[in-house]
């Protein structure tokens, strides 16, 4: 039998540990963030594994992300009326922003169980709903959705190659792609068109800047168009 979850309650501790915050380039939502005041914050690596929690990346409303929400925000016609998936969602912020904006639904997918919860109460704050799996969906082909909105998904190599080629393989079916990225090292930008470009504030705890100039990108139509 697989080892108990020593932290059963995940709504408890996320509600514990974190606190409801504007993200600053998507303030028209609130999410539970953790930030300098917020018992999570502190944590080492080190602690966070002895608790059996991983890094708590729902905990943050990472560049990325607030880029793709202030995108969609900003272009209802994106998602409006439309299936959506929100891949990696982490804290659910771009899938939450995608409901606000008018889909029919969204789906959020990470594997962290953590994101399932997080999902839930940030949705609930919002007074949105959005599905949630924890599924690889790497695995197979794209799901049928007409959307797919991917935030900060190039941090490593192995898996930037393997995240940008299954979405490269989605737009070929047909399906719009929206990637936000603030210039990480794998991020690649062959075969891909930039819709705009945010100043995106963030925290020198998280990256290597306090402001990070992020991209929203698709990939190019085929045909040039």
């Amino acid at each position: 039998m697989p080892p108990a979850d020593p932290i059963s309650d995940r709504r408890a501790f996320i509600l514990a540990n974190t606190r409801l915050q504007r993200p600053p380039h998507a303030p028209e939502l609130e999410l539970w963030l953790a930030d300098e005041i917020t018992p999570i914050w502190r944590l080492t690596e080190e602690e966070l594994g002895e608790m059996g929690l991983p890094p708590p990346f729902w905990a943050f409303a990472w560049a990325g992300g607030q880029a793709v929400a202030r995108w969609v925000l900003d272009h209802p016609e994106e998602v409006a009326g439309k299936r959506v998936l929100d891949f990696a969602c982490g804290s659910g912020l771009v899938g939450i922003a995608a409901m606000k904006a008018g889909a029919a639904e969204v789906l959020g997918s990470d594997i962290d169980d953590f994101c399932a919860a997080a999902v839930e109460e940030n949705a609930r704050a919002n007074g949105v709903a959005m599905a949630f799996t924890n599924q690889d969906l790497l695995d197979r082909p794209p799901p049928e959705v007409d959307v797919i909105c991917a935030g900060d998904v190039s941090y490593e190599k192995p898996m930037a190659e393997r995240v940008h080629a299954w979405l490269a393989d989605a737009a070929g079916r047909g399906v719009r792609v929206l990637i936000g990225d603030p210039g990480r090292t794998y991020f690649p930008r062959h075969g891909l068109e930039m819709l705009a470009e945010y100043q995106v504030a963030t925290t020198r705890e998280l990256e290597d800047m306090e402001i990070k100039r992020t991209g929203v990108w698709t990939v190019a139509r085929r045909d040039g168009r």
